[in-house]
């Protein structure tokens, strides 16, 4: 028989069950759906039917048994809210000082503040030398740093103000508490091995130095967290077995064994032993990441309860330093999800430099950080995980970026006494550069009401080049200028900062930098109760096709019967 070429009767007879999915398949359907109305005139229908049925049965459904009833109703089931979170950002150049366990953190961490995350940035935890710079890492500065934290943030409540004098118990407190003396005797112990062995020193990794802090789970950090509608377990099958996502370390099956078991030294990083690590998992704050470059160094730590909606931990470092790629300048920079946010954390230290024009090495250093920072493409088949620094929903930049003061010592010191901070801001490098469009183009900075943190003379409040007996009449060296050098700024909508302050620690020559934020964080959440197994439930065939006439006849009848 021939087939009418009429275009417009053949629209009528398109099954729009599924559209065009499959356009070969639906096209050879049309073909034999609309043949059915001409062969009505023959008698021939019922059979023409059959084949029809039969045929979309096979090709036009085949497809349909691996659809999961999730991903159907995934968008009518679910809506996004907005909460807001706490995060604390603090940034410190240490000079190359190694702390020791009596050190007061009070100014660099306030104990109090309670925030959802923390972001803590140094710089020059070891000094910037060339056997630092060009042989190997000393990672024990990093341990005591790590060490000290995890004091702060999980020290018992009702604890004295130094963080090492409670006395250790078997629950909780043994994994937050330990007395100066074991500390330090632990990492002298390090130290003594180290020096009669280089090799031997070097296994102590900074892998296994991190491990005490992290979640017992820490391996989900590194997966995806794009629908929180399924289990952790199920992060793989949401992403189609989307990657691992450290991009500058290699995650290997060692990383679940203890690697303290295989280091020579037999160094007990804060004084937990197997049993004491066991539960870490009750601490209060888990290390979500930590990253080193020679004396850069940033932690990112958040409240256990938060842990498990973070995903996509990447990390990225970019060299500025020695010859233009060398780590003693330079930048490290972390990114995670929080719940369907994105957050990006930059650690950084600038060139330095008192001469005219040196603010434009920072601005270029500035510049081929946001260019070249690269993180691990993920989730190729869910939704876009950020790649680029910018293309972060939220976005935190601390450090020492090494802006000066365009004036004299003096003047300088005058419109400080006189508390004149709006003529101070306006002579800033970096306020300038940033008015000029020359760099940080779109980022945001809360305005400064402290005093210039660098340079300060060792141990003490008062500037370089300033005697202790007197600070009116004196001679100061041309060179002297000081610094708003440790900053914070931040980029993307949804950031509020609360407040922006320096610590007045004598550590080091200069004094550590801290804000508050409070941060908007969209949250998916389901509107209605969902049986858990629906996530897995596959839908067959034939519970998609159209009943027939005959066949719903049928089972009316047997349910008739049946009654």
């Amino acid at each position: 028989m021939a087939f009418p070429d009429d275009d417009e009767k053949m629209k009528g007879c398109r099954p729009k069950l599924f559209g065009t999915k499959d356009k070969k398949v639906v096209k050879r359907a049309d073909y034999q759906s609309c043949s059915a109305a001409h062969l009505v005139e023959s008698g021939e229908l019922l059979k023409s039917v059959g084949q029809s049925a039969n045929y979309i049965h096979k090709e036009v459904f085949a497809e349909v048994r691996s659809i999961r009833l999730s991903h159907l109703l995934g968008h009518s089931s679910s809506t996004t809210k907005t909460e807001p979170f706490r995060i604390f950002v603090s940034t410190w150049n240490v000079g190359g000082n190694t702390p020791t366990a009596e050190l007061n953190l009070d100014d660099f961490l306030p104990a109090d503040d309670n925030s959802d995350i923390y972001v803590l940035g140094f710089q020059e935890i070891v000094p910037l030398n060339a056997g630092n710079v060009l042989v190997v890492e000393d990672n024990e500065p990093a341990a005591r740093w790590l060490a000290l934290i995890n004091r702060m943030l999980n020290k018992p409540v009702d604890s004295n103000a130094d963080i090492f004098q409670h006395k250790p118990s078997s629950s909780l407190d043994s994994t937050s508490s330990l007395s100066s003396s074991n500390l330090d005797a632990s990492f002298s112990s390090r130290s003594r091995t180290a020096s009669g062995s280089s090799a031997i020193f070097q296994k102590s990794s900074l892998k296994s130095i991190r491990k005490p802090y992290m979640p017992t789970q820490r391996k989900l950090l590194k997966l995806c967290n794009c629908s929180v509608e399924m289990t952790r377990k199920s992060y793989k099958d949401a992403c189609f077995g989307c990657p691992q996502a450290y991009a500058n370390e290699t995650d290997s099956s060692e990383d679940d064994t203890d690697d303290r078991s295989n280091d020579p030294c037999g160094y007990i990083v804060d004084g937990m032993n197997s049993a004491a690590s066991a539960s870490r998992d009750q601490l209060k704050y888990n290390l979500i990441s930590c990253k080193r470059m020679v004396g850069i160094f940033i932690t990112v730590w958040a409240k256990k309860e938060l842990v498990h909606h973070i995903g996509h931990v990447r990390t990225s470092c970019i060299g500025r330093g020695i010859m233009g790629y060398l780590g003693n300048k330079g930048c490290i920079s972390v990114s995670m999800t929080v719940h369907q946010t994105s957050f990006c954390f930059i650690c950084s230290h600038l060139a330095s430099g008192e001469k005219e024009g040196d603010e434009l090495r920072r601005n270029l250093d500035v510049l081929e950080i946001l260019r070249l920072t690269q993180f691990q493409r993920i989730c190729r088949a869910g939704r876009r995980i950020p790649e680029k620094i910018l293309d972060h929903d939220r976005v935190i930049w601390l450090g020492d970026l090494n802006y000066r003061i365009s004036l004299s010592y003096e003047d300088t010191k005058k419109l400080l006494t006189e508390n004149n901070w709006d003529a101070l801001f306006e002579k800033d490098q970096l306020n300038i550069e940033r008015k000029s469009g020359r760099v940080f183009k779109g980022w945001s900075e809360e305005k400064i009401y402290f005093a210039p943190t660098y340079k300060y003379s060792s141990n003490s409040d008062s500037y370089a080049g300033e005697t202790a007996t007197s600070k009116k009449k004196r001679r100061t060296p041309a060179w002297l200028q000081l610094y708003w050098c440790d900053r914070i700024l931040w980029h993307g909508d949804g950031i509020v900062q609360l407040s922006y302050f320096r610590g007045e620690s004598k550590f080091s020559d200069h004094r550590p930098v801290c804000g508050t934020f409070i941060v908007d964080v969209e949250i998916q959440e389901s509107r209605s109760k969902r049986r858990s197994s629906n996530t897995n439930i596959r839908i067959g065939a034939e519970e998609l096709l159209p009943t027939s006439k005959s066949k719903a006849n049928k089972n009316k009848g047997n349910k008739g019967s049946g009654a």
